[in-house]
């Protein structure tokens, strides 16, 4: 599972925003995307849903629970179901690091493609951390990605998008519940950030 999420938070945080020809990469509207997921252990399925004015995200880790993050807030949290249920503070600012590191990634468009029934472009980005193919819809919604980076490697293709406005209550931190910092102060399955 540690993988799984490791997988799942390259994908979707590692990505670089680019002044130069490059995707939107955080969707414009309120959409919510099954995604299968390979590379991480056995095939699973996650789904992603964005709010995409107060740019949250939330991630369903199978068998586990959820993560928020919020891009604009620069934080974030998982809810872990089980044994008991369980909120555990992302230190944020390792993934920003870790996206810090790719903005010299540089993209090639490579051409139309339909995913899960979705018009999409592909694109290719490579950078010092890693390199892979993605296709983007023209609202910014990832539909497949495949690449590598130090440590992770893997892909994720949607299976199902739905675009509609997502419940705000859905991405808010639970009332209630313990909270407790990350062990380590690191995402699971995140390289370590590299000190200046």
């Amino acid at each position: 599972m540690r993988s799984l999420f490791g997988a799942i938070m390259a994908f979707t945080l590692s990505l670089p925003a680019l002044a130069q020809e490059a995707p939107r990469l955080f969707p414009n509207r309120d959409v919510a995307v099954t995604y299968r997921v390979s590379g991480a252990g056995p095939m699973q399925e996650v789904t992603m849903a964005w709010a995409a004015a107060p740019r949250l995200m939330r991630v369903e880790l199978p068998g586990m629970g959820y993560t928020i993050a919020d891009f604009a807030g620069q934080k974030g949290f998982m809810v872990m179901q089980i044994p008991q249920p369980m909120v555990m503070d992302i230190p944020m600012a390792q993934a920003a690091s870790h996206v810090r590191a790719l903005e010299s990634a540089r993209f090639t468009k490579l051409g139309a493609d339909r995913v899960a029934g979705v018009a999409c472009t592909n694109w290719r980005h490579e950078g010092p951390q890693g390199s892979g193919t993605g296709c983007f819809t023209d609202d910014g919604v990832m539909l497949r990605s495949q690449g590598s980076a130090p440590g992770v490697q893997g892909a994720l293709e949607a299976l199902r998008v739905t675009y509609g406005p997502q419940d705000i209550a859905r991405f808010q931190r639970p009332a209630g519940v313990p909270s407790m910092q990350m062990p380590g102060g690191m995402l699971p399955g995140m390289p370590p950030a590299r000190k200046n």
